[in-house]
């Protein structure tokens, strides 16, 4: 048995139904992120996981027994980590972290010994007397986490908790709640709009649009091997074109190719020999543009623009504008969408 399972959730508002007969299982220790657009139905699923929000059908198991509205998440064991990370603001790290712990009628040398082994975890040790207003962005992150973190919860939820922080805090902070989720074997549901966050920490990913699930799969496989349309515009770049373009027999069929997956050479070099595991196109140089550690090139393929991506180097800037280019793609490096 699944240590989460989803089955056959519906829920509206005002008569828009913004999840429609979902169903999800969670192994125990998995880290699965619900990744999509605002108002995809995400955070509501959460919430209705979190028994903070009563589904129109359908249930919520956590283990053999079912999630119910209503009743606390100390009951049900279940640790929340909010958007705004919901400290009391008349509290020091120390008491927000150990209020949990409290209310469960924990001795307070455990207490003491529990609170103090979380912080040094997360790095906070030196901050117990400190009130939410003394700390950084990312220092209040970490009491928030160390707070759920700290009653050993059956499962963890994160509501988009790193949106708050600046990008150098989150990436710092991506790294840092995967490691201690995989070394305490926490069960965690992760909701964010960021792909790269979804990427970088997921064991599994599952992409909802207007409340329904369009994909679920590991990262590798939602990024290299998309469902639909929808699921490979929202992951990174792609290039959408008509079969035609690269000589399959079916013109009309749509192909998606990432802009990593096409190289560039110059029109001048050496024709290789017919290689009948890629596809030659012929293009001009219309744009060209860096992107941190990647050089973005636009290139013009019979009246339509492709993006192809290369390695910023000391030799990746050696292309000028207009100029006639060859294209290689790796077939095996293609989707054809349904």
């Amino acid at each position: 048995m699944s240590h989460v399972q989803i089955i056959d959730v519906d829920k509206s508002f005002q008569g828009r139904q913004v999840l429609k007969n979902i169903n999800l299982q969670v192994e125990k220790g998995e880290f699965v992120t619900l990744l999509g657009p605002s108002g995809c139905g995400k955070t509501t699923l959460l919430r209705i996981i979190a028994g903070l929000e009563r589904s129109d059908g359908g249930k919520v198991l956590l283990g053999d027994r079912e999630i119910v509205e209503g009743v606390s998440k100390k009951e049900q064991n279940i640790g929340m980590v909010f958007q705004s990370y919901a400290l009391f603001p008349n509290l020091t790290a120390y008491e927000n972290i150990a209020f949990g712990l409290k209310i469960n009628k924990i001795p307070a040398a455990e207490i003491r010994q529990q609170v103090e082994e979380i912080m040094s975890i997360l790095s906070i040790t030196g901050k117990e007397k400190n009130y939410p207003h003394q700390m950084s962005g990312g220092q209040q992150q970490r009491v928030a986490l160390a707070r759920s973190l700290v009653t050993k919860p059956d499962l963890l939820l994160l509501d988009e908790p790193l949106s708050a922080v600046d990008a150098k805090v989150r990436e710092s902070a991506r790294t840092l709640i995967r490691n201690i989720q995989q070394k305490m074997g926490i069960t965690a549901i992760f909701v964010t709009h960021d792909q790269l966050e979804a990427l970088v920490m997921s064991d599994r990913i599952v992409i909802l649009d207007s409340g329904e699930i369009q994909q679920q799969g590991k990262p590798a496989e939602i990024y290299n091997r998309p469902a639909n349309r929808f699921v490979a515009n929202f992951i990174g770049s792609y290039n959408f074109i008509p079969g035609g373009l690269i000589g399959l027999q079916d013109k009309d069929v749509e192909v998606c190719i990432r802009p990593e997956h096409i190289k560039i050479v110059k029109q001048d070099l050496p024709i290789p020999e017919e290689d009948s595991t890629v596809y030659q196109l012929q293009g001009t140089l219309s744009n060209s543009y860096i992107l941190g550690n990647t050089i973005r090139a636009e290139v013009s393929v019979q009246g339509r623009t492709l993006l192809v991506d290369r390695l910023n180097g000391f030799q990746s800037s050696d292309f000028i504008l207009n100029e006639e280019v060859r294209l290689t793609i790796e077939k095996n490096s293609i989707t054809i969408l349904g």
